[in-house]
């Protein structure tokens, strides 16, 4: 009886570490894109029209605080898990892993459709109204370094059909321009260009089937002493005009995509973000 409850103990135990072994990653989304705007305190961004209809549709994070002034170091951080001292928006020349690095060990792909970038993977500081400093890929010099890696930078010209034939890929940024994104023009102006945009997509998310948007600022205006920013998620499973209220910055937001897809982290702030909760059906 004795050896009989052994094994039968022994059998539970193994069981169980398959079952840990084998447990699936989320089933929440399949595909990501992150679109980014700039300088704006989250109150105010909240009271513009356009995004304060947003949170009807998406879940509203109340709580979110970018990690620094100016932009540079928190777009380094959405993808990096840290802003990696990055203290101004000079030019950067990376060593330092990324998302990327994960999501290609992973076999997933990755790409950022930045409005206005000129392309032959320029590493100029600007070019019109684009801006190298709001691409954190090109800050890495595996990256700018790397011709085929390079080219998984590019305009906005495909990111509606990539999205309408399913070609987008598990991870993707979408980074207006400075006019598009509030910097050279305010929040109204971004809001309303993000409802002309986007608006068909977002403002329906139970049509977005496997897709999530992520809708945040880089940083406040500079007024707020928190650095509060403004923050939704959007996407079929989630749970639209309700709020999280955890504290929080932008690296939770890459922990929710890394725990989704199950790539593990970057050993950062990444790693030690906290879970979202309470945001999906």
């Amino acid at each position: 009886m004795k050896q009989y409850f052994a094994s039968f103990l022994t059998l539970i135990i193994v069981s169980s570490s398959l079952s840990a072994q084998t447990v699936s990653t989320g089933d929440h989304f399949k595909k990501v894109v992150w679109v980014v705007f700039e300088n704006m305190d989250y109150e105010k961004a909240l009271a513009q029209a356009d995004f304060s209809a947003l949170t009807k549709n998406s879940v509203l994070l109340t709580n979110l605080t970018a990690e620094a002034h100016p932009s540079q170091g928190n777009y380094i951080a959405m993808i990096a898990g840290s802003k990696l001292n990055v203290t101004n928006d000079s030019v950067v020349n990376l060593q330092d892993t990324h998302v990327g690095d994960l999501l290609e060990k992973a076999h997933m792909k990755w790409k950022v459709y930045a409005e206005n970038y000129p392309g032959k993977c320029f590493i100029g500081k600007s070019s019109g109204p684009y801006a190298r400093r709001h691409v954190p890929f090109m800050s890495f010099l595996d990256v700018t370094q790397d011709s085929a890696r390079c080219l998984n930078i590019e305009d906005e010209t495909n990111f509606f059909s990539d999205y309408n034939s399913g070609g987008l890929p598990e991870f993707s940024m979408y980074i207006p321009n400075v006019k598009n994104d509030g910097h050279d023009t305010g929040v109204d102006f971004a809001g309303k260009w993000l409802n002309k945009t986007f608006g068909s997509l977002i403002s329906n998310p139970s049509k977005l089937g496997d897709v999530l948007f992520i809708i945040t600022f880089d940083e406040s205006g500079g007024t707020s002493k928190t650095n509060q920013v403004y923050t939704v998620l959007v996407g079929a499973k989630i749970k639209a005009g309700t709020q999280n209220t955890q504290p929080m910055n932008h690296t939770a937001l890459l922990k929710m995509i890394e725990d989704e897809f199950g790539i593990g982290n970057l050993g950062r702030e990444d790693a030690k973000a906290p879970v979202i909760e309470g945001i999906w059906k």
